[in-house]
């Protein structure tokens, strides 16, 4: 296509084509942009009709992209982008706007975007913040297609490509979660020899079929243990229902069980087990710079790591800890990909 020819597909089509993916419909879309439904439609019609494809099945509630819509999605997503670093640039002095997609696996969402949102408030108001949160794996699908600015997730898994750039977070330990009637409830501490004779609930899918890793499963095969694990649980409180009914011990990150109503369990830190989750803020590395996704990264490094009790008593896991810059901390501003992940 000559260049001459681009004038033909307006932006505001592709805003509608964008937005009716982001929201899920045609409705949402507009509601989101303060567009009448009947507009949207021409938008994306008339996106279609220059294009000669259809974008959209929409036989189907909601309706889905087809797959020639999925490849073009990426490209609107891109332009979209490079217009907003281009607005950034020619805005005046001191103020940054946009909209950030910020994606979280979900209990450092209910941490971190909290926290985010509301010093973002403060430092730039012109900015609106979007919450997509997912599990690891899709959180790394959207990062790639573009269907998110930046994502905080672990270092486990490893992520297998050098187009993704991250900065480390924080660091949590793991901990067993027994029902309070357990004989070691009220210990200070337990080791990995102890929980491998435990019907042991681990958080995630089968390892089964080339697997995926997590911190529980690297420490185990790192001591030269296999536990019985009775139960994967996906939900942190599908965890602590099983252990509170009798079930089985928990084994998890910490973070994860302030999301959890841990009424009748108990979380007991893992002692022997140097190998802490590893939290990560991750961006693509072919991504343009922009003002805002610069703001946004700033707010999420200024936000204090939680804090994580190792002695067992009663003090909540999760409190946040004093503000430290990441070289207070000792961790490294910038790494490459699965640099960090913690070799336990």
């Amino acid at each position: 296509m000559h260049l001459r020819d681009a004038n033909k597909y307006r932006i505001d089509w592709m805003i509608s084509f964008a937005a009716v993916v982001r929201h899920g419909g045609f409705s949402a879309a507009a509601k989101a942009l303060y567009r009448s439904q009947s507009r949207v439609s021409t938008h994306v019609a008339d996106l279609e009709q220059a294009l000669g494809t259809q974008l959209f099945d929409r036989s189907v509630h909601p309706p889905q992209l087809t797959p020639e819509g999925r490849v073009l999605r990426r490209h609107f997503d891109e332009i979209l982008r490079r217009l907003e670093a281009l607005a950034d640039v020619s805005a005046p002095s001191g103020s940054v706007g946009g909209e950030v997609r910020l994606g979280l696996y979900p209990s450092a969402a209910a941490y971190l975007f909290p926290q985010v949102v509301l010093r973002l408030q403060r430092t730039h108001p012109g900015i609106s913040l979007v919450l997509h949160e997912a599990h690891n794996r899709d959180l790394d699908s959207a990062l790639h297609h573009g269907e998110v600015d930046l994502t905080v997730r672990p270092t486990l898994p490893v992520i297998r490509t050098d187009k993704f750039v991250s900065s480390v977070l924080w660091r949590e330990p793991l901990v067993a979660v027994f029902n309070r009637a357990h004989p070691f409830a009220a210990a200070a501490g337990v080791r990995l020899r102890q929980l491998a004779d435990e019907p042991l609930i681990i958080m995630g899918a089968s390892t089964e079929g080339g697997g995926r890793q997590s911190e529980p499963n690297l420490a185990f095969a790192n001591a030269g243990l296999t536990p019985s694990v009775v139960f994967r649980a996906m939900q942190p409180q599908t965890m602590v229902s099983l252990v509170r009914h009798g079930l089985g011990v928990g084994m998890t990150n910490s973070l994860s069980m302030t999301t959890a109503n841990i009424d009748g369990v108990s979380l007991v830190p893992v002692v022997d087990a140097d190998c802490d989750r590893v939290v990560a803020m991750w961006w693509s590395a072919d991504q343009p710079r922009s003002a805002a996704s610069d703001a946004v990264r700033e707010a999420i490094l200024a936000v204090p790591p939680p804090q994580f009790s190792r002695n067992g008593g009663d003090r909540p896991v999760g409190v946040p800890a004093p503000a430290r810059s990441p070289e207070q901390a000792g961790v490294p501003m910038m790494s490459a990909p699965g640099e960090s992940a913690p070799q336990c």
